[in-house]
């Protein structure tokens, strides 16, 4: 599930939202051995039977676009972004590959600001915008936003 609620993890009230990988790194590593295996298969086969040498720099060319796509794939795997309210803190942390970017907004302040149809998520307080949910759907970000909400009015 891409939205998990992380009791404990963090004080207070937590929101992880992570990349939805529905291949493992294993699971990566068979496809591409099964779709190298089919392109070679292909590429010499028309090269042994009708001499049609060109199919090999293509299908080279796609196993090398393959390999490109898996790898951003695999580097971005452990990506994430974490809301936690903690106190009078709204504590944000957003992961892309090593990069770790954690940002801070006064609670008492802060709204939330979501688009009608779910499209954009953020967080506002005191001039500054923090958008959120970039790995959520647009039905789990209206879900945030209202549960956001909810914990908001709580402090009050």
């Amino acid at each position: 599930m891409m939205n998990e609620a992380v009791a404990g993890a963090l004080p207070g009230y937590s929101v992880t939202a992570r990349r939805n990988n529905s291949l493992s790194s294993s699971g990566r590593n068979l496809v591409f051995g099964f779709v190298l295996f089919v392109t070679l298969s292909i590429g010499l086969t028309f090269l042994v039977v009708g001499g049609a040498w060109p199919i090999l720099p293509f299908g080279g060319l796609e196993i090398v676009g393959l390999f490109l796509a898996f790898r951003y794939i695999g580097l971005h795997a452990g990506d994430y972004e974490r809301l936690a309210i903690s106190g009078d803190r709204l504590l944000f942390e957003f992961v892309e590959v090593d990069h770790v970017r954690r940002i801070e907004l006064d609670r008492y302040w802060a709204r939330v600001v979501c688009a009608v149809d779910g499209s954009r998520l953020a967080l506002r307080s005191r001039g500054r915008e923090v958008e959120f949910g970039r790995f959520l759907t647009a039905e789990e970000r209206i879900d945030v936003a209202s549960a956001l909400r909810r914990e908001l009015r709580g402090a009050y």
